[in-house]
């Protein structure tokens, strides 16, 4: 009886971590290490596909965000003749999105993904967040410039205005992009993915795909009250948010790993290079699983009230995995197949 009960746990826990559609290595697999997932052929170069062009790095300075600069990329699949609009992919922290030898790759994906017409052909957009310089520093390589927590962790509309007032326009004088918010995905890793939701959240009229890794939904943010200045609230209020307001037509994927950050301290039973990291912020998949709960909630109560209107799209893979693009980036090739899913029959 006690092995039937071990047996049904182990069912149990698998099947909480995971939303069964995982290409990567599965949790518990036999000789897999916490947080190994593999990347799969889709984001590796394949024989027979052809490169898209990556122009860049270009410097921005903007007019909305000032006293800073930012580098960004602009990719372009081989595809692409500019008879028809092309569909958008804007993806936060460039610089890493971009690593050829890192876990995302994600232009290599596209590469493939597009050669196999899964998705639309599309436009790829990929900026650094900013510095506060004159110019991009050349020794940050991977690393984050110093606004970056001023722009990504913020529950305000100024870092999406300089995407839809500044960026897009220029994209524009150069490529035809599509209007329609059914073809633009926005998307980054940790603070990454919560500016990305608060673009599509702030602007839905913009954007309705948000992909959401290891999504930093915790009190970075957060800023206490001081003389006149009222409390600032961080991006563990967006679960009060999306509760209790109308749902607005966003599509979300949302990655994490139970090994994630988190501000519990006690390490009993795991190792030291696995054990979540102590900070003052929050637990981040805690975070995340409150980010999907709130979903799942307007969802239903919506039903229950019988209220007309959209409802949030959500898919969602917990790993193992801490804070890190790993198990995301294997999981890019099939993220991006679910977001455009319905766009050839949409457009059809």
């Amino acid at each position: 009886m006690k092995l039937l009960f071990l047996a049904l746990a182990a069912v149990a826990f698998l099947s909480a971590e995971t939303s069964g559609w995982s290409a990567a290595a599965t949790p518990g697999a036999p000789g897999r290490k916490l947080g190994d997932y593999p990347l799969t052929a889709d984001s590796l170069p394949q024989p027979g596909v052809p490169r898209g062009q990556l122009e860049g790095p270009f410097e921005w300075h903007s007019k909305i965000i000032r006293g800073t600069v930012r580098r960004y990329w602009v990719y372009v699949p081989a595809q692409y003749t500019g008879a028809t609009p092309a569909a958008l992919l804007v993806f936060h922290d460039g610089q890493r999105a971009l690593n050829p030898t890192g876990p995302l790759r994600v232009n290599q994906v596209l590469d493939n993904l597009i050669q196999k017409h899964d998705i639309p052909v599309t436009i790829g957009l990929f900026i650094t967040p900013g510095n506060l310089s004159e110019h991009y520093p050349d020794n940050l390589g991977m690393g984050n410039p110093d606004n970056r927590a001023e722009e990504y962790d913020v529950l305000s509309d100024t870092y999406t205005r300089m995407l839809v007032e500044e960026f897009i326009p220029e994209l524009k004088k150069h490529y035809r992009i599509t209007d329609d918010p059914d073809g633009r995905v926005i998307g980054g890793t940790s603070s990454g993915a919560i500016c990305a939701f608060t673009s599509a959240w702030e602007r839905p009229d913009q954007f309705h795909k948000v992909i959401s890794m290891i999504g930093s939904f915790t009190s970075i943010g957060y800023r206490p009250a001081r003389g006149n200045q009222p409390m600032v609230p961080g991006g563990d209020f967006y679960p009060t948010l999306i509760r209790k307001n109308p749902i607005k037509p966003i599509r979300i994927f949302l990655q994490d790993g139970t090994n994630d950050l988190s501000n519990i301290s006690d390490t009993k039973g795991f190792k030291p290079e696995w054990t979540a990291l102590t900070n003052e912020h929050g637990n981040w998949h805690l975070a995340n699983e409150q980010m999907l709960s709130a979903f799942q909630f307007a969802n239903a109560n919506a039903d229950r009230r019988q209220i007309e209107g959209p409802r949030y799209d959500i898919r969602y893979e917990w790993g193992d995995g801490n804070h890190s693009d790993t198990h995301g980036g294997s999981l890019l090739p099939e993220i991006l197949r679910w977001m455009f899913r319905d766009w050839p029959k949409a457009k059809s």
